[in-house]
């Protein structure tokens, strides 16, 4: 009998679940579509083939060449002093500096760092990717050419692909990419942007054509990668945030905590607590004839 009490009651007893693992921390960007992977890889082997292109001295070359000796800037001297000028869109300093001071406001407007750091991100990427390019190429300007009709490659230059023209399309690129409301007009500016900086580079003879090609490419295939950082940014973000609340940057030993004041009711007197009722003192109040006595 007892036996089967135990088990009923068991039976009714209600049945506890075991502890939950705590749920993993969801990525913060959702994954790439289709869409993305699919200009992702384009752009990859489009920037590749201009590569193959200028390590096997193909037609793209010649193409280089017959522009490097047509002189634009002689053909069209009229806009040479203003695109002396307009060039300086695509100088990494110039350009984050313009940039950096709109994602600054953003950042305070969002109390939000993530501007900024998308940015830095960003410019990391682009040093990193085309910085090696031209390192590894060492191909030289269509200045400082020796040969004509050859790709002038390993000649230790640094010319491949056009820096000026991939910041562009990054920097400028990037305030689309953070854009809300007019994130299509900002497409089409920094396309504008990184487009004519480029073509500005043909004309004034400091590039050859497979330079701004590859520029292009590699400019974009970082834009094309920034979301894939995302929650790297985000950590950041946090961590950032966590330390402005806590005031990290300043705090020193003078905020030690202290204990809260009471909000209602007599504050006691120290000498109250000190001594127990039986050692004190009576006071004796002296009135005026007292005092005029004595």
């Amino acid at each position: 009998m007892r036996s089967q009490r135990k088990e009923v009651a068991l039976l009714e007893r209600p049945q506890t679940t075991a502890p939950r693992r705590p749920a993993e921390r969801e990525l913060r960007w959702p994954p790439l579509s289709r869409t993305h992977r699919l200009l992702f890889v384009s752009t990859a082997v489009f920037y590749l083939a201009v590569i193959l292109a200028v390590l096997t001295t193909s037609r793209m070359v010649s193409l280089d060449w017959s522009v490097m000796m047509f002189k634009p800037y002689e053909h069209w001297p009229a806009f040479q002093s203003f695109l002396n000028v307009y060039v300086i869109a695509g100088q990494r300093g110039p350009s984050a500096i313009v940039v950096s001071i709109w994602l600054a406001w953003r950042c305070w407007r969002s109390r939000s760092m993530r501007p900024l750091l998308v940015l830095g991100v960003s410019l990391v990427l682009l040093n990193m990717s085309v910085g090696a390019v031209k390192i590894g190429m060492g191909r030289l300007g269509p200045h400082y050419a020796h040969v004509p009709g050859a790709s002038e490659i390993f000649q230790g230059g640094g010319i491949f692909p056009s820096g000026h023209t991939a910041n562009a399309v990054v920097t400028w690129g990037v305030m689309a990419y953070l854009a809300v409301r007019w994130r299509r007009s900002g497409a089409v500016a920094a396309g504008f942007m990184g487009i004519t900086v480029g073509l500005t580079t043909l004309y004034l003879g400091t590039h050859w054509v497979t330079d701004v090609l590859a520029g292009w490419a590699a400019g974009a295939l970082v834009l094309l990668a920034l979301p894939l950082f995302e929650p790297v940014v985000a950590s950041a973000d946090e961590r950032l945030q966590a330390a402005w609340a806590t005031r990290r940057f300043w705090r020193g030993k003078a905020d030690a905590p202290v204990a809260p004041a009471p909000t209602h009711g007599p504050v006691p007197s120290p000498r109250s607590t000190s001594r127990p009722d039986s050692e004190r003192r009576p006071v004796a109040f002296s009135t005026p004839r007292a005092e005029s006595a004595g």
